[in-house]
């Protein structure tokens, strides 16, 4: 792996990215300016070696999975964000779904005697789920499964929530995290720079928000995830900043699991126009990330977004997770235009797919606790599990 690096530093025809070589080598931090230049010159083989070695050093081969299952409890919207396809606004509310507490109860006893670690709750900001609403929710899942870890609500849907009920984020926090809320996910994060959320989300909460949801968060001692989404009509410096805020959250709290970059995907929303970005940047922009994050611990490329092949070479580019079995119970990205229309994978499926590319696949639970090794997992003697 040095010698690697030795190489790439000897080679380089910058002298500012041999710099940036020789700070990776040595497990040195990044400056905001060094990120960006790995942006504007450094090239896929420069940043994707890096960030492998990173991703070694941290972890080996281990490449984690998780067996989850989504509820999205609607997709009726009061907010409008140009990019998104996925939300009806409340005024038209007949073309999307709202689902009752039971009905959501009703997909968490589906999972009864299933061996699932994580129910993923996120969906639109509807106005009358409220507070109580998903207090209610969350007793009631822990009152069936106690066990099961509830990852719930991104800090745009719990912005509204506290809001409404008259909270500050840190009792809001509180009530939810007492009904049952384990932790948070990443989502609504976009892209923080006001130039560019101003066009592309103005009328959800911005960064500082965004930001002090997720630190009242960890301070309650529990853990979220971070994402950020790339590749529309953000530039780099845009990525920079938004990164540089994470890793300062970061920095003061540790309460990242691991961030997640989101690719930007133009079907049906009134950013169609845009075109998206290629699989060749993806991996620049896992790698970068990976360069640049060194206080989050995972990176994670969330496989029904890219689909199962480009997830599959991200872990040459510093991701060390690919989420979870899902089974099919997302419809966020499907109705956005990724590869993965009906995104379910059995745990089979799922080791397979890291042992093909040469990394050891591990059965974590959300808060990245092993549960399972599965180096020695072969079809025919596992076949069970590919149910």
């Amino acid at each position: 792996m040095s010698s690697s690096i030795n190489t790439l530093i000897e080679t380089a025809l910058d002298p500012n990215l041999a710099a940036i070589a020789r700070k990776v080598q040595n497990q040195e931090r990044i400056t905001d300016e060094e990120c960006l230049l790995l942006f504007e010159k450094g090239s896929l083989a420069f940043v994707g070696a890096l960030a492998n070695s990173i991703r070694e050093k941290k972890h080996g081969d281990t490449t984690y999975f998780n067996r989850n299952f989504h509820i999205e409890p609607t997709n009726v919207c009061v907010f409008s964000c140009n990019f998104c396809s996925y939300s009806r606004l409340y005024a038209h509310r007949e073309d999307g779904w709202e689902l009752s507490i039971d009905q959501m109860l009703d997909i968490v006893k589906s999972y009864d005697g299933k061996p699932v670690t994580e129910a993923h709750i996120v969906g639109g900001v509807h106005p009358k789920m409220n507070m109580a609403y998903f207090i209610e929710l969350m007793q009631k899942i822990k009152a069936h499964r106690p066990d099961l870890h509830v990852k719930a609500f991104t800090a745009v849907e719990l912005d509204y929530m506290f809001r409404k009920a008259k909270l500050s984020v840190e009792e809001g926090m509180r009530q939810l995290h007492a009904a049952g809320l384990d932790s948070l996910p990443g989502g609504g994060a976009e892209i923080f720079h006001p130039e560019i959320r101003e066009q592309i989300c103005a009328d959800k909460v911005d960064a500082d928000g965004w930001l002090a949801i997720h630190e009242a968060a960890h301070k309650l001692g529990m853990h979220s995830n971070a994402t950020m989404l790339y590749g529309h009509i953000e530039k780099f410096e845009h990525r920079v900043d938004h990164m540089r805020r994470l890793r300062e959250l970061q920095d003061r709290t540790g309460g990242f699991n691991t961030f997640i970059p989101l690719k930007f995907r133009n079907q049906d929303n009134d950013m169609s126009h845009v075109a998206e970005s290629s699989v060749a940047e993806d991996m620049r922009m896992y790698a970068i990330a990976r360069i640049y994050l060194d206080n989050f611990p995972h990176l994670k490329a969330y496989w029904p977004m890219l689909g199962r092949q480009n997830a599959q070479l991200t872990l040459s580019f510093g991701v060390n997770d690919i989420d979870g079995t899902i089974d099919d119970t997302t419809k966020i990205y499907s109705m956005a235009g990724s590869e993965e229309q009906n995104p379910a994978m059995s745990t089979g499926e799922l080791v397979m797919l890291i042992k093909q590319a040469k990394r050891k696949p591990v059965e974590r639970d959300t808060l990245y606790k092993v549960i399972r090794d599965y180096s020695d997992y072969t079809p025919t003697v596992d076949a069970a599990l590919l149910n």
